[in-house]
């Protein structure tokens, strides 16, 4: 030792080297962080097997072991450690994950096969025991993912960072010379981001719903005349028609429509996990079932997500579906329908079911919605535009000539209905309701109006407008008959007329008007006249009121006179009646008593007459009628004769007699008058 010291160049030597070596010593001690892995290359070893790029048996290369967080020695003159950081996805973010290291794919593929063992790929051995293939993988690391991934054996693809040491020489050149990035990999910023399915707002403040329309890169080839993939086909729908057949019960079309819009998108996990997706028969290209509201891991590499807005019926609408998917055509509309097939849901065509008032996630690239309004629709030939649906929009006032060549201008106004179990055949006679509108009804109308007013004095029009707007209403519910449509009402809104006629019209009602302001003036003038009669006859109104009332109190007086006249003549006539049948009576009483008196007394006289004689007789019964009225028949002074008594009674009744009759003696001498 001390010779080797005595010799100085010796002894340079040595220090140099005793010095390289503990530089070397100290050197290779290194320090790995608590987020990093230090990344170790053997300079000196056996050539690596193939083509990958890390060692697994001490070859010279990248070595397949990475040094872990602490303090960890690689002796320096054989290895040189690089750090590099733990693979960290931020929030919100994915993590595309490419493999350097393991087995090639199959030529035509895309993607590598994954295994549930490969975890989070952090596992580099296992990884390639595993059979674990170059390229893009399949899976993608979820948000907030950290891990200690081998930075050579995987490039780990974030928005903010590219996590590893690319080993293409192209690579390398680029990340040289722009740094490596996800544009280098023909990704772009947003493809990095959870994709989100939410509801967005448009221009006008409206929320819209949204549902994700998938496009997947890989898988296998469509089958021969399909346009996208549905897990299983369409072996459901033919399953419940097989059972309808077998059974003999006849399956819902609500049923079948039901099971059409049901997704399967829980057997790969909304296509997050992918290679279920294959496995289970996934196809390239479009798929059947969207995405509905939420957050998806997905791999930009391998799946696309077009955003578009949700289906959605109104009250009032139905949504007639033209299927492009499905099972073959079996036409179901008969015989007799000649503008194309109906199909049950499930075929493709047009359903013969359309979708009623709700939202479907249905997805618009392969199913076709033609949304019929049911309610009753107004279509305006004017300037002015229906808002409620826009269908008018092209629709312009009806542009006619009359026969003499005057041109007019008319807004009408139609209202039509669309039954929403008709709408399918209405769809598919004339294919959407703007061909409705547009060639049909528009047809319809403009020459209607055009070959009616082309026919006519304009005159005659504006004279028959009623007329006319009746048969515009019988020849369009016709015309619209045949398409299944009903026709509510024709309207003739507004006619603007040539400038010409219109001066025309206005000078004849000028003139009409003063014919009619002169009728006026002297209907002013007659009732003027019979206003002032009416004021003199107003004025002498009280006079006449009091005469009135005069008159009528007389006329009153008179009949109350009347009445009592009526009545004192009723009472004096109901008196005398009453009293004639009380003298009627009497009499009948006092004639029966005289009767009976004058029996007796006829009796009496009979006898007197027989004992005195007739004239004896006579006179004794004037005495005693005589006596029994008070009247003194004895005579005051007896005049003595030759007679008898009953001649001095005789005597004595004659002088009574003349006192009686006004004489006052009656001569002895017959031939001589009497004195008074």
């Amino acid at each position: 030792m001390f010779d080797i010291i005595a010799n100085p160049i010796v002894a340079v030597v040595f220090f140099a080297a005793v010095i390289a070596l503990i530089f070397t010593a100290f050197n290779s001690f290194y320090s790995i962080g608590p987020t990093e892995v230090g990344l170790v290359r053997k300079r000196f070893g056996t050539k690596l097997p193939g083509d990958n790029p890390v060692a697994f048996r001490g070859e010279a290369g990248y070595q397949a072991q990475l040094l872990m967080p602490g303090l960890r020695f690689k002796f320096l003159p054989v290895y040189a450690v690089t750090k590099h950081p733990w693979v960290q996805v931020p929030a919100g973010q994915i993590g595309v994950v490419i493999a350097q290291v393991g087995n090639a794919f199959p030529i035509g593929a895309k993607s590598a096969v994954y295994k549930n063992e490969f975890g989070n790929f952090s596992d580099l051995a296992g990884f390639v025991r595993g059979g674990g293939q170059k390229g893009v993988q399949r899976p993608v690391l979820a948000p907030g993912t950290l891990a200690p991934i081998h930075p050579v054996a995987f490039l780990v693809i974030t928005k903010m960072h590219v996590f590893g040491v690319p080993v293409s020489d192209d690579l390398k050149q680029r990340a040289v010379a722009n740094k490596l990035t996800f544009a280098i990999y023909g990704l772009e910023e947003k493809q990095l981001e959870v994709t989100r399915i939410e509801p967005r707002a448009t221009e006008g403040g409206k929320v819209v719903d949204m549902i994700g329309v998938i496009t997947t890169l890989e898988g296998d080839a469509l089958p021969a005349g399909d346009i996208a993939s549905r897990l299983g086909a369409f072996d459901d729908i033919r399953a419940l028609e097989e059972e309808q057949t077998t059974t003999g019960e006849v399956v819902s079309n609500s049923k079948l429509i039901e099971t059409i819009l049901g997704s399967k998108n829980s057997e790969h996990n909304s296509y997050q996990d992918f290679q279920a997706f294959l496995t289970k028969g996934g196809k390239i290209g479009l798929q059947h079932d969207p995405l509905l509201y939420g957050a998806y891991n997905l791999n930009p590499f391998l799946v696309r997500v077009e955003q578009v807005p949700m289906l959605v019926v109104e009250q009032g609408q139905v949504a007639v579906i033209k299927s492009y998917v499905g099972l073959p055509t079996e036409d179901t509309s008969g015989a007799s329908f000649k503008f194309g097939s109906l199909v049950r849901p499930g075929h493709r065509g047009i359903w013969e079911e359309p979708l009623r008032t709700g939202k479907y996630t249905i997805n618009p690239r392969i199913y076709q919605a033609e949304v019929v309004p049911t309610a009753i629709l107004n279509l305006n030939w004017s300037t002015a535009v229906s808002e409620a649906h826009n269908l008018d929009k092209g629709l312009d006032p009806i542009k006619a000539k009359s026969r003499e060549g005057f041109e007019f201008s008319i807004d009408l106004q139609v209202l039509i209905h669309v039954s929403d179990t008709r709408a399918p055949r209405v769809i598919s006679m004339v294919g959407s309701m703007k061909n409705l509108i547009n060639e049909v009804l528009q047809a319809a109308v403009g020459n209607l109006f055009r070959d009616k007013l082309g026919g006519m004095p304009a005159i005659s029009f504006i004279e028959t407008r009623q007329a006319v707007q009746e048969e515009a209403m019988t020849h369009i519910a016709e015309q619209l008959a045949s398409y299944e449509v009903e026709t509510k009402g024709v309207y003739i809104q507004d006619v603007i007329y040539p400038p010409d006629m219109v001066k025309v019209l206005t000078q004849r009602e000028i003139a009409n008007q003063e014919v009619e302001t002169f009728k006026m003036q002297q209907a002013a003038q007659e009732q003027r006249i019979s206003t002032e009669a009416a004021t003199g006859r107003a004025d002498m109104q009280k006079q006449l009121a009091q005469s009135e009332i005069g008159i009528t109190i007389q006329k009153n007086n008179a009949d109350a006179k009347v009445q009592d006249a009526r009545g004192q003549a009723e009472f004096i006539k109901q008196t005398g009646m009453a009293s004639a049948d009380v003298m009627r009576t009497q009499g009948f009483a006092q004639a029966d008593a005289i009767r009976a008196q004058g029996m007796a007394k006829a009796d009496g006289f009979k006898a007197q007459n027989e004992a005195i004689g007739e004239t004896g007789t006579l006179l004794v019964n004037v005495a005693t009628v005589l006596a029994d009225n008070g009247v003194n028949i004895m005579p005051q002074i007896l005049v003595a004769g030759g007679g008898g008594a009953l001649d001095g009674l005789a005597a004595t009744l004659t002088k009574l007699f003349a006192q009686q009759a006004g004489v006052t003696t009656v001569p002895a001498n017959k031939n001589l008058p009497a004195a008074k």
